[in-house]
């Protein structure tokens, strides 16, 4: 059961825009002493989230506004990371929460007529720095938070079980194999402004 402040928190947050202020506020979590996958109770004591967390943690705050709290995953190929974000949906069109250390892969406003279209718009600034490789492969669907219960809100255990779902949940290409060969790298400019990051590991409360 979440607390009156954590509630009072929440509550705050009660647009998509509101809830990724709130999300771009939090340092990043660097993970400095182990991996972790932090429920919305211990992010909001924390005060740091890497994706999935910040994803966990937007989807409760639109719970909290009776909405479903929906994930998607991103998957990449091999020798990069996965990343998800939390979905919602504003007449009739999805959006996306974000949140990431990067100049890329954020918020999405609610324009994209399918999840397939939103998730299409995260591949051209998904690359790798070193060599400009695109390398975003594949999407989830809609992963609903409801189907764990509640108690992922207040978990003081890591939530692998969730994450290690989310990995295993069907994934959908986003392009045939055999047009790999006609992608372009990304280029120098796009390569330097993806080296942009918004908190370093030397940071405060990272």
């Amino acid at each position: 059961m979440l607390s009156k402040q954590e509630r009072d928190i929440l509550r705050t947050l009660s647009t998509p825009i509101k809830i990724q202020d709130y999300l771009d506020s939090l340092p990043i979590n660097f993970e400095k002493k182990g991996e972790t996958c932090m429920s919305p109770r211990r992010v909001l004591r924390e005060k740091k989230a890497h994706c999935m967390e910040g994803a966990m943690l937007a989807a409760l705050a639109l719970l909290l506004q009776n909405e479903k709290p929906l994930l998607l995953d991103l998957k990449t190929m091999r020798g990069d990371d996965d990343h998800v974000v939390a979905l919602y949906k504003r007449d009739g069109r999805w959006g996306a929460i974000s949140k990431t250390n990067h100049a890329t892969l954020r918020f999405r406003d609610p324009i994209y007529k399918t999840v397939r279209e939103l998730a299409a718009s995260y591949f051209h600034e998904y690359f790798l720095d070193t060599t400009g490789v695109k390398t975003l492969r594949s999407h989830s669907g809609p992963f609903i938070l409801s189907r764990f219960g509640t108690s992922w809100i207040t978990a003081e255990d890591d939530l692998w079980h969730i994450a290690e779902a989310l990995d295993d949940a069907p994934h959908f290409p986003l392009f045939p194999a055999a047009n790999t060969r006609f992608i372009r790298l990304a280029d120098p400019m796009e390569r330097s402004a993806g080296k942009l990051t918004e908190w370093k590991k030397r940071d405060r409360g990272t």
